[in-house]
This record gives C-alpha cells, sequence and structure tokens, in this order.
C-alpha cells in the first residue's frame, strides 16, 4: 500500500490474524505513523504505545523525507558508505562512531535476517511518507493510550520538534528527554537507556 491508513489496517489485519486481540506498540518513524492511526480507530486493541523518530500527519518537515533520502543514498554511493550513516546519525565524530557500531551490531546475526527491500517497497513509503506529512494535522485527543515518545534531538529525516508535539499533543503522551547528539536513530544509538526506560513503562 501506498498510504499509512492503508498499511495500518493490514498491519490491524495481521496482529487479528495470529490471534491476538490486545497489543504494545513499537513504531518508529513510518511505523510510528502507522502506530498513531491503529491507536486511533481500533483503541481495544493497543494497550500501550511507544512512538520513536516520528512525528504527527503534517508535521513540520515530514514532507522533505523523500528528497532527503535520496540525496543522502546518492551521498552515501559516492562515497562508499551505508546510507543509513547519513540518514539516521548525525556528522560529529561521536554521531560517526555511534552509526558504526549500529552498523555492527547489524550483521551480528547471521540466521534469518531481513531480506533487502524491492525498489516497489521503497517507492510507495516514501509516497506514503510524503502523503502524511503535507495531510491536515489529525487529532491526536483520539488515543488514549499511555504513549512514551523518544528521539535524538537532531533528527533530520522527522525533524526533532515533531517528537516535542507528539509528546504535548497526546493526552497521556510522556517524553523522553531527547538523546543529545544523536539522530533518527537516537534509540539505537543510545540503546541500552531506550531498553531501560521502554520496560519501565511497558510494566508499570
Amino acid at each position: 500500500p501506498d498510504t499509512i491508513e492503508a498499511m495500518a489496517h493490514d498491519t490491524v489485519q495481521l496482529i487479528r490474524a495470529l490471534g491476538y486481540d490486545r497489543v504494545d506498540l513499537l513504531g518508529l518513524s513510518m511505523g510510528g505513523f502507522i502506530a498513531q492511526v491503529i491507536s486511533a480507530e481500533e483503541p481495544h486493541l493497543v494497550r500501550k504505545m511507544i512512538l520513536a523518530g516520528t512525528g504527527p500527519a503534517g508535521g513540520p518537515g515530514i514532507d522533505k523525507v523523500t528528497s532527503l533520502t535520496i540525496k543522502d543514498i546518492l551521498k552515501a554511493v559516492l562515497t562508499r558508505k551505508d546510507p543509513k550513516q547519513f540518514l539516521f546519525f548525525t556528522d560529529t565524530a561521536n554521531g560517526r562512531r555511534a552509526a558504526h557500531a549500529f552498523l555492527d551490531r547489524l550483521k551480528e546475526r547471521t540466521d534469518d535476517r531481513d531480506k533487502t527491500i524491492s525498489l516497489r517497497s521503497v517507492r510507495a513509503q516514501l509516497k506514503a511518507i510524503h502523503r502524511w506529512g503535507v495531510q491536515a494535522p489529525a487529532d491526536l485527543s483520539r488515543i488514549h493510550q499511555p504513549t512514551l515518545v523518544a528521539n535524538g534531538e537532531s533528527d533530520r529525516m522527522v525533524p526533532s520538534v515533531n517528537t516535542l508535539n507528539l509528546a504535548a499533543r497526546l493526552p497521556r503522551g510522556e517524553l523522553v528527554p531527547l538523546y543529545p547528539d544523536a539522530g533518527h536513530a537516537g534509540i539505537f544509538q543510545h540503546h541500552e537507556a531506550f531498553v531501560r526506560r521502554a520496560l519501565e513503562f511497558l510494566e508499570a
């Protein structure tokens, strides 16, 4: 699908096909858009929600994700680096170290690795993200689930102001202080602190 709403409907069908009638959701980036739609439209299905590196519909800068992604992929090709280094991390000494550590961790699992995404799916995702970025702001007061909101302080893909916006507009939103010198992958860069906080939130 090439809309967030259609992706949310597919996700609900998958959850129910697996036999679950109540779940916790962790939505990163586009997954956070999807989680917001599910929580609003299927309130009894979601117990708690964690939103990371994401923002509300119509949030500032979200409509620029496509151009930013294409630019950073080209930069990665020209410099023979992984585009995630540019897209997800800050361009500082600490950010570059964190990017290399993250990319090394991705190589640790050798079995059942994710398959490479198809170009068709990439196009559909970018189209859905752009549509989310230009649509009218949603009524977040409809989302009553406890929600933990996290991000790095320097997210280029989904600007960090969207994180603050979400935490302020969600009736039961709780903000994790923005991770310093971190970008879109703030929860990966500060994974130890994030996992502790996420488990505390889910178990409370």
